[in-house]
């Protein structure tokens, strides 16, 4: 049961940095690609109706964390507690600047959101190469070490080429050449490398620390049967929102 529930928390942590990694790419990218109001727009509707649906994959993340790993939450929590501040506050940012932009219309306005959103997108991505650096040594060494910056960056730029990838194929000619779903795909590998090399790393610690076989048992009960309509959520937004699909109205929050 411990493997099981290990492999499962990695295709969640994977999938994670797979899709929300695009979004956090474009909001990178704001400030290289979207140089006028028109073109932020666009690049702001091109992920909005994927955001709500990408971070369920973050509650999941953190919820099987907590449930199955539960002596590493004081580590998580404790010992990397300002990164996890700084990655908090920095996804609270991001959110709000895709939730306000539009509620007024001055440049301004929508220019310290826009802003917002860039900010917030650089440290959720930074800070995840840090504290994949943390996770790798078992939370014995400070996220910021050199490795720890070096893997941040790595992210951000992993990410960035996800944002960037994601934008010519979800807005074909406008930011780029046109970028096929195969190519979309690829990319979102390639941002979840980093994630997936950390698990691979980090197996042998991960099933010492596993919570009792019983609790596991009840997870199981409680938290797989929801998996798939997880997954039947993620495939409806997809296929809603594919290019080609014709005009689909945006949710009005963004």
């Amino acid at each position: 049961m411990e493997v099981i529930w290990f492999l499962f928390f990695a295709v969640l942590l994977a999938g994670y940095f797979a899709l929300e990694g695009f979004d956090l790419g474009v909001g990178l990218l704001l400030p290289v690609l979207g140089r006028t109001r028109g073109n932020r727009d666009r690049m702001v509707a091109a992920m909005a109706p994927f955001v709500l649906a990408n971070e369920v994959w973050l509650v999941a993340v953190a919820g099987t964390l907590f449930g199955v790993y539960p002596r590493l939450e004081g580590q998580v929590l404790f010992g990397l507690y300002p990164l996890v501040v700084a990655m908090l506050l920095s996804w609270i940012v991001r959110d709000a600047g895709l939730w306000f932009r539009r509620r007024l219309d001055g440049a301004r306005w929508r220019g310290f959101w826009d802003a917002m959103i860039a900010f917030g997108s650089l440290g959720l991505s930074f800070g995840w190469g840090m504290a994949l650096h943390a996770a790798a040594t078992g939370f014995a060494s400070s996220p910021v070490h050199p490795v720890g910056v070096l893997l941040g960056v790595l992210v951000t730029l992993l990410f960035a080429f996800h944002g960037w990838t994601f934008l010519a194929w979800r807005e074909p000619g406008a930011f780029g050449a046109v970028r096929t779903g195969r190519a979309l795909l690829l990319s979102g590998l390639v941002a979840a490398l980093p994630a997936v090399g950390l698990l691979a790393g980090a197996m042998p610690y991960l099933l010492e620390h596993s919570a009792p076989a019983a609790t596991l048992n009840v997870l199981s009960v409680m938290a797989l049967p929801f998996a798939p309509i997880m997954l039947g959520a993620q495939v409806w937004v997809w296929r809603t929102f594919r290019p080609g699909k014709g005009a689909v109205p945006l949710p009005s929050f963004f």
